[in-house]
């Protein structure tokens, strides 16, 4: 009998039988936001997954989780929130139709960065509203600026972050800076940044079907989150142009119908012939 090889596997086993530790991303790496009041200079850079369009345009569910929601439509599926927002609007209630737009996906835009003094991070995404995403769009369509990501003749743009009184996050403008410039002055350092770039919809936590109808009866029914039930990471974005909460005035009840469980209820708003309106 070799000891050593019996104390060599025993050790092993008793490595596999310790949990293990799950290592928490550095979203830091993934996304880039203003950190504080103040001018910060980046540079867009062409996407990897669509070289001829560094925008990504995804829809946001808000208010109805703890964190926003992405919507299961950007992966070209069912999303329950977008089926109860049609429904709603089958009605002739001002309230549902309220609510429905309430409900309704919002548009946010990510585009992949560089920022200036902070190139050791590499290429991350910036998310913006769809306000700044149509005057990029503008700068894109002047033929006095041209394509503003190219590596060699592109340009840099300057973000201005600035508070706003009784809102979070910052109020951003952008203003394109006049000169041309490299990327980078060394070649293999820019075909690494453009290689390695976050993939959006791989860093956002995708919901089931069930998962997200689960969160919307919770949030018509007035439920409580329960901290658990929570499988997503922080919002990244940093203006706050989500719509406020607002009093849920919509009930699942109406009368003239016999009582019902909510869930049942609930339930019945996704068949065809159960709508209660």
């Amino acid at each position: 009998m070799d000891l050593n090889k019996i104390k060599s596997r025993l050790d092993n086993l008793n490595q596999a039988s310790k949990p293990k530790q799950t290592e928490k991303k550095d979203y830091t790496l993934v996304y880039w936001k203003p950190k504080a009041e103040g001018k910060y200079q980046i540079r867009f850079v062409p996407s990897k997954i669509n070289k001829d369009n560094p925008f990504q345009e995804i829809f946001m569910h808000y208010g109805v989780g703890k964190y926003p929601i992405v919507a299961l439509t950007n992966w070209g599926e069912d999303d329950p929130i977008v089926e109860f927002s049609k429904k709603l609007r089958k009605s002739s209630e001002s309230e549902n139709w309220r609510l429905a737009k309430q409900l309704d996906p919002k548009m946010r835009v990510f585009a992949p960065v560089i920022v200036r003094g902070e190139e050791d991070k590499g290429v991350r995404l910036f998310e913006f509203s769809k306000t700044i995403y149509m005057e990029l769009l503008s700068i894109a369509d002047d033929e006095d600026y041209g394509d503003f990501t190219d590596v060699a003749e592109g340009f840099d743009f300057v973000v201005n972050a600035s508070k706003v009184q009784d809102r979070p996050g910052f109020a951003l403008s952008l203003r394109p800076k006049p000169k041309q410039t490299p990327l980078s002055e060394d070649a293999s350092q820019i075909t690494t940044w453009l290689e390695n770039q976050p993939i959006l919809l791989e860093e956002r936590y995708k919901y089931t079907y069930d998962k997200l109808k689960e969160e919307l009866q919770n949030f018509i029914s007035g439920g409580e989150e329960k901290e658990d039930d929570i499988i997503s990471e922080p919002a990244s974005g940093f203006e706050d142009d989500s719509p406020a909460k607002e009093e849920k005035k919509f009930t699942l009840s109406t009368q003239g119908t016999p009582k019902k469980a909510k869930s049942e209820e609930f339930d019945s708003l996704f068949e065809d012939d159960g709508l209660p309106f």
